[in-house]
């Protein structure tokens, strides 16, 4: 099995419902935050690819003018924005792009990952 991963990087606020009023969490704050794309496959095309890196521009561009130092819960319309559900958007939206799409990963600091995974 091949895999290959690619990272992207934007700044965003979020804001987390639900949780006790002294968890920073749930005041608005921000991060600075990571997302891997990894794409796996058996075979590699006639170039040598699983897929050609510069084919995933496509995910820069809508990280770029959707998340970029954007209100993540505005963006995505509710106010459980966590690095969980962020992974599970973006396996989501580059697996009905890319079929190769394996998993997608997201940090919101350096010491943490949450990673989605069909």
């Amino acid at each position: 099995m091949y895999r290959i991963t690619k990272m992207f990087d934007f700044s965003a606020s979020h804001q987390l419902a639900g949780l006790s009023e002294d968890h920073p969490c749930s005041r608005l704050h921000g991060h600075n935050y990571v997302v891997e794309i990894e794409l796996s496959g058996e075979t590699l095309n006639p170039h040598g690819f699983v897929r050609d890196y510069r084919e995933l521009s496509e995910l820069k561009r809508y990280i770029d003018e959707r998340f970029d130092h954007r209100h993540l819960n505005d963006v995505l319309g509710h106010d459980h924005v966590t690095a969980e559900t962020l992974a599970r958007h973006f396996f989501e939206w580059c697996s009905e792009r890319f079929p190769e799409t394996s998993a997608a990963r997201v940090s919101e600091t350096p010491k943490t990952w949450a990673e989605y995974r069909p």
